[in-house]
């Protein structure tokens, strides 16, 4: 289905290039339908043929080869962010389901933090950068793009671990309690087990806000090595290459796919011994 899916998008891409409107159009007086020029929208065997092309006349490296590695310089910063996301964000779940207060009043601040311009708050973070020491560590420059990137991660997996640690049903927490269990143990034997459906598309949601923080840090603060990086060198040849711009773009794609593939194998995991519902007709 992915495949076919792909397959599809590269039709409809092809069929609009050809049915729609060489500069744009108008639908009600608003500007909705994108030119369909060759500079903006080239053609799909264009931009995968690029892919094989050498990066410049002077180096023997294709174009594939680059955007690959910045695939892996920005999963690793994308891998850090995202661990540094989901502890924050069980670590906020797991204080707001213990006290009720805390929920109250950590909450708020939660949603408020996400309302926050990362475009506008990439450069503050990047300024830190020489000013600040962590354990005698001068604070490097990719740090800025992981913390970006755990900062758009921990809002939907704390939410998600939230509402799965609060779904257990009222009989089986009487049950703990009855049974003397201190809290750490309803914890981790029921409250955790309860929360997987809950946490695991969270996780999902984060991993591809982990990804799109550290590009668009990348990009805001001009890291080089990075696919973001990758995007603004290739923009300079929007005019004469514009399929070149479109490599890097798979780039950060391929990346998100490894991400919520990731993902994929950890629901797989921690599912493996939940009852799968059959069909039995």
């Amino acid at each position: 289905m992915f495949v076919l899916s792909m397959v599809l998008l590269a039709a409809g891409w092809e069929a609009y290039k050809a049915l729609g409107p060489q500069d744009g159009g108008d639908i009600l007086g608003w500007k909705v339908l994108p030119r369909a020029k060759d500079r903006v929208m080239p053609h799909v065997g264009d931009m995968l043929s690029r892919l094989g092309d050498p990066v410049n006349r002077a180096a023997d490296e294709s174009v594939a080869v680059t955007v690959l590695k910045g695939v892996w310089f920005s999963l690793r910063l994308v891998l850090l962010g995202f661990g540094i996301g989901l502890a924050v964000g069980l670590l906020l779940a797991v204080v707001m389901t213990r006290f009720k207060v805390a929920e109250r009043a950590v909450l708020p601040y939660l949603v408020v933090s996400q309302t926050v311009p990362l475009i506008a708050l990439a450069p503050l973070v990047a300024g830190w950068g020489g000013k600040l020491s962590l354990f005698g560590t001068e604070w490097p420059r990719w740090m800025s793009a992981v913390v970006l990137g755990a900062f758009l991660s921990f809002f939907p997996i704390s939410v998600g671990a939230l509402r799965g640690l609060q779904s257990p049903a009222a009989a089986s927490l009487e049950l703990m309690d009855s049974l003397a269990a201190p809290w750490h143990r309803t914890l981790f034997t029921l409250r955790f087990p309860s929360a997987v459906p809950y946490l695991v598309p969270a996780m999902k949601l984060g991993a591809a806000n982990a990804v799109i923080g550290v590009v668009v840090a990348e990009i805001s603060i001009g890291m080089r090595g990075g696919v973001g990086r990758l995007v603004i060198e290739y923009a300079r040849a929007t005019t004469s290459d514009p399929a070149l711009v479109y490599t890097a773009v798979f780039g950060a794609a391929v990346l998100g796919l490894v991400m919520a593939g990731l993902v994929a194998l950890a629901d797989l995991y921690f599912m493996r011994n939940r009852p799968r519902t059959e069909n039995l007709s």
